[in-house]
């Protein structure tokens, strides 16, 4: 059986259990336990030399780190990842831009608010905010005229966005000026379905440490 190696509070492994869900595949979840260090263990770097989560374990024992990486290899001939080579490139560039410009950037800001860090690196967090910003006008000007981020169907791409672009109200951003991104968001929910919840970084006793 596959296996996620994940952490509950991140919406990076909140993707994978979405398209396992969607797509009914069988995978037995191992818990890392991020702030005791966990991650940084031999035996954890030997799984992703980078030491984040989610790792995927194939039933080989061979692994896959990075989220969107995980989710192209799971979409693989399937209704969520185009056969269409230009369709497949579009997939890409969103799981692209999802990494640079949403994550790191609106995923960083809400953990350093709900964890109570945002003091600690306000110098950052105000280029990081004007970055969002940019991340956010972008994705509304993507979804204008598009019911989904490519081809107008549902794809991994907006499961990859969605995971941290619908959380962007947890560290301040008003997403009032932006109609067609909050739409999207609920087409997206729609097309999840329930069953896949947003688990708090306060549900683990060790993140504020």
């Amino acid at each position: 059986m596959l296996t996620l190696h994940d952490y509950l509070p991140s919406q990076n492994g909140w993707k994978a259990r979405v398209l396992f869900g969607l797509l009914d595949i069988p995978y037995q979840t191992r818990l890392v336990s991020i702030f005791e260090g966990e991650g940084r263990t031999d035996a954890f770097l030997d799984l992703n030399p980078a030491g984040g989560i989610p790792v995927l374990e194939l039933e080989d024992g061979r692994t896959i780190a990075e989220s969107n990486a995980i989710l192209t290899y799971v979409a693989e001939g399937t209704r969520f990842l185009p056969a269409d080579r230009y369709l497949h490139a579009k997939v890409m560039q969103w799981l692209f831009f999802e990494q640079y410009h949403v994550e790191p950037v609106i995923g960083t800001l809400r953990f350093w608010t709900l964890t109570g860090r945002l003091e600690l690196n306000a110098v950052m967090a105000e280029a990081k905010r004007l970055v969002g910003l940019r991340a956010l006008a972008a994705l509304e000007r993507g979804l204008k005229n598009t019911p989904f981020l490519v081809g107008g169907e549902f794809s991994i791409a907006d499961i990859a966005v969605y995971a941290y672009a619908h959380k962007a109200a947890d560290c301040g951003f008003d997403l009032a000026d932006y109609p067609a991104l909050t739409a999207w968001f609920d087409r997206v929910l729609d097309a999840i379905g329930p069953g896949y919840p947003v688990h708090l970084y306060s549900e683990d006793p060790h993140s504020a440490i």
